[in-house]
């Protein structure tokens, strides 16, 4: 599991025009891609790294402060570009084997205390943010 997190001081999600998901204030904007082996270790390892990362300003965690976090799924994250002009998409998870983990992983921080937000899986999304610093940290399970 691998998630591109940013500390922002807004981000929204948009889907047809339509805003599905947003923060408006300090918070984390969480990209999450998922590879075929992730499971419930691997999720609970990320929920609690995006909870409790001391990343926010001050060198505070969204936890302390009560930040909340937009969590969107990317499978490009584990795109390959290496060889040739065309990436490979075959690490990345199909929809059918990854949504359900990227509902366990927003289930499991709202289980940790975190406000949630979310963007649509498989949607075309719009992701507007204003970063913060700007800050930005790869994250990567096992």
């Amino acid at each position: 599991m691998r998630a591109v997190v940013q500390r922002v001081l807004s981000a929204a999600v948009t889907v047809d025009g339509e805003v599905v998901g947003s923060i408006i204030g300090p918070g984390l904007l969480a990209y999450v891609g998922i590879t075929h082996g992730d499971g419930p270790a691997e999720v609970a390892w990320l929920a609690r790294k995006l909870w409790e990362l001391r990343l926010m300003r001050e060198e505070r965690s969204a936890s302390e402060l009560g930040a909340p976090i937009l969590v969107v799924s990317q499978f490009t994250l584990y795109g390959d570009a290496r060889k040739g002009r065309r990436p490979t998409w075959q690490a990345a998870a199909p929809g059918p084997v990854s949504e359900p983990v990227y509902d366990e992983l927003c289930a499991e921080l709202e289980r940790l205390g975190a406000h949630v937000e979310r963007g649509v899986f498989g949607a075309d999304m719009r992701v507007e943010s204003v970063n913060d610093g700007p800050v930005t940290l790869l994250l990567e399970s096992g």
